[in-house]
This record gives structure tokens, sequence and C-alpha cells, in this order.
């Protein structure tokens, strides 16, 4: 799969409006984080390259498949809830994000034949996610590993796993094992759908819409960075496919700058929690460039604004962004697929906000 590098992408730019004037541009980046998020297209180029051709497989441990129960922690959580929705969107199956404390510290009896067990672990080291594993088997599911370590654990244990080609990440926040993992999901539910095929033109270029990502406006970048140094209070929101997106957003903005964040879903944040949005929070939305969810964002970036809580946004259409204060063009890509790529502009903001804030992206406050 060649990669392909289109032209940097045309940003939209608006005055945030705020007390203090943005900041100075932020060095070029010089951090391990940094450049694991550039290896991301190759990775991806890679990993498609690996996977894809295994979807007779997938389908075949998939047959009889009746529920999907995802199996992970941390990013891969994340991840999971990318696959859960698109699960039941592309592929028509029911999905659930499994609680390993159920397998592992109340070692319940539950029924699930019919049920692929579908763990996520970048290590696959993790022993949680492994006895969870095993406890899936012994209630009657199939099992599938996502994985960045080919003789880890929970790839040996599993009835097939799928080897995601990052290569080492040794930056604590997850970049390129995270969007590895997206793409590895991706390509299984694709095998487990009813309609052939009609994801591979989106798959062939991911690589060159990663590129494009990579090649995000530095500039707006350092205005969003102007806007989020200047408040503690940040909330994250989006909704469907790209939500677990979303909370991807807000965990690595929490890790990594030590901002405390809600990703909320925007139908969760309208029954309530909508009263905590004032002047003094910064949201962040994250969208797709189609799909249903949309206009729902428009409206709900619109109805911030009137808070006077600046508002940033990733992805979307032109209509997304021009209501927002700020924002950058996610992927050229369907719904279904943009997931793969959308985290890369988050990711470059959390890595440059760390830096203005004058902390170590590469090893965020207790993590290892």
């Amino acid at each position: 799969m060649a990669i392909r590098r289109p032209p940097a992408q045309d940003c939209a730019r608006t005055s945030i409006g705020r007390k203090t004037p943005v900041t100075d541009k932020i060095k070029p980046a010089t951090s391990q984080m940094a450049r694991e998020i550039a290896e991301q297209p190759e990775a991806l180029a890679q990993t498609l390259d690996d996977l894809l051709p295994r979807r007779g497989e997938i389908a075949d441990l998939g047959r009889t498949t009746k529920r999907l129960l995802f199996i992970a922690r941390g990013s891969s959580d994340n991840a999971s809830v990318v696959a859960r929705y698109l699960g039941e969107v592309h592929a028509g199956l029911a999905g659930a994000l499994a609680a390993p404390s159920v397998a592992n510290l109340y070692a319940a009896e539950v029924d699930l034949d019919g049920v692929l067990a579908i763990s996520v672990s970048q290590s696959g080291s993790t022993q949680e996610i492994v006895d969870a594993t095993d406890w899936a088997r012994r209630m009657g599911a199939r099992t599938l590993a996502v994985t960045n370590v080919e003789d880890s654990p929970l790839a040996q244990s599993a009835d097939l796993a799928l080897i995601t080609r990052a290569g080492r990440e040794l930056a604590v926040p997850a970049t390129k094992t995270f969007t590895t993992q997206v793409a590895a999901l991706t390509v299984a539910i694709d095998a487990l759908a009813r309609e052939k095929g009609i994801l591979d033109a989106a798959f062939a270029q991911v690589p060159a819409q990663a590129e494009s990502m990579i090649n995000t406006d530095p500039d707006v970048l350092d205005e969003m960075v102007a806007a989020l140094s200047q408040t503690d209070e940040v909330l994250t929101s989006g909704r469907g496919i790209t939500f677990g997106i979303t909370l991807e957003a807000a965990l690595k903005l929490e890790e990594t700058c030590l901002r405390p964040v809600r990703g909320l879903s925007y139908a969760d944040l309208k029954h309530g929690p909508m009263a905590i949005v004032d002047a003094q929070l910064a949201t962040l939305l994250v969208a797709a460039g189609e799909g249903p969810t949309l206009p729902g964002l428009i409206g709900l970036a619109e109805q911030i604004r009137g808070t006077g809580s600046p508002v940033l946004g990733l992805g979307g259409n032109e209509a997304f962004r021009a209501a927002c204060d700020l924002a950058v063009p996610g992927p050229d890509l369907p719904e279904a697929v943009a997931p793969i790529c959308l985290p890369i502009p988050a990711q470059l903001l959390v890595e440059r906000l760390a830096r203005a804030l004058g902390l170590d992206p590469d090893a965020p406050r207790g993590l290892k």
C-alpha cells in the first residue's frame, strides 16, 4: 500500500476572544512522543497490509457469532468503544465492553455461547486482560486478540491473534499503538460484516490521510494550545462511531497535560452536565467529516459558544469548523474508517500543550 503525501490541509481559524493574548509559537517538537506520532503513516500501512488479507480467518472464527464482547483497559478501551459502535452499525452485531472484575474478582458464571470476545492490549501482557480472556473462553466464547507484541501471553492464549505493526513504543502516551489498534479492530469488524469490500477503497487511503493529519496547521494548533493553557477545566464531547476518539483525547489531556477532563457524549452532556459549561471551561469537540451525528455536533458547538466557553474542533465539515472558535480538519475518510486517523490532530495538540506547560510528554507523572 503506497503512502501518498498530500499537501497540508487548510484549517479554519477564528479569534478565541480570551483575556490573555495567544502564546508565542511552540518550538519544533523534539520529544519521543512527537517522533512516534510521525511514524503512524508507515505503521498503519504495514498493519493494514498484514491484516486485510486475514479477513477470511477472522470471518471463519466469527461465523457463529451473535454478540461481541470487548476486553480492554485505558487507551485500548477507547479503541474498543470505536469498534463496539462500528460492530453494531457496520456488522449488525450487538456489542458490549466487558467489566474484567466480573471475571477476575467475582468469577461469575456467564453464558457466553455465541460470543466473540475481542481482547485488546498494546503489550499483550496485562494480566487482568489475559485472565479475563481465559475466563471468556471457559464461558463458551471464541477469542480474538489485538496486540502489538507477537509472542505476548495474550497473543498465545487467544484463538486468533491480530498483531499490529507499530514497532516498539518508547513514549508512555499511546499514539501509534492506539491508531494501529483502531485499524486492526476496524479490519476485524469489516471481516464480520455481511456486505464485503465496501470499505476497501477507504482502507487504501488511510496512510495518505494519516500523513495529511501529521501536516495539520501548526499555527492553529498553537492557538488551541493558548486557549487550553488558560484554563484547568476542559470538556471533550462527540458521539457515535468517533466517540471513542473523544474519550481518547480526554485521556491524553489528563495523563500527558495533567488536565482534569470529562469526555461525554453530546447526548449525555445535554442531560445535566451542560450546566457546568461556562467561560472558565474550554470545550474540545471531535467529529467525523460525515454521518448522522454531525448536525447535532454543529448545534452543540453553537450552543456552547453562547455560554462563553471557547470551542475547539477536530474534524467535521466546513459548517462544523465554522461553528467552532478554532478548528482543524480531520481525515477525508468515511465515518466508519475516519477514527483510524482522527486521533492524530489530538495527539499533536496534546504533545504541544504538554511542552508549553513545561511538562515532559514522554513520561507523564506517575505512569510508566
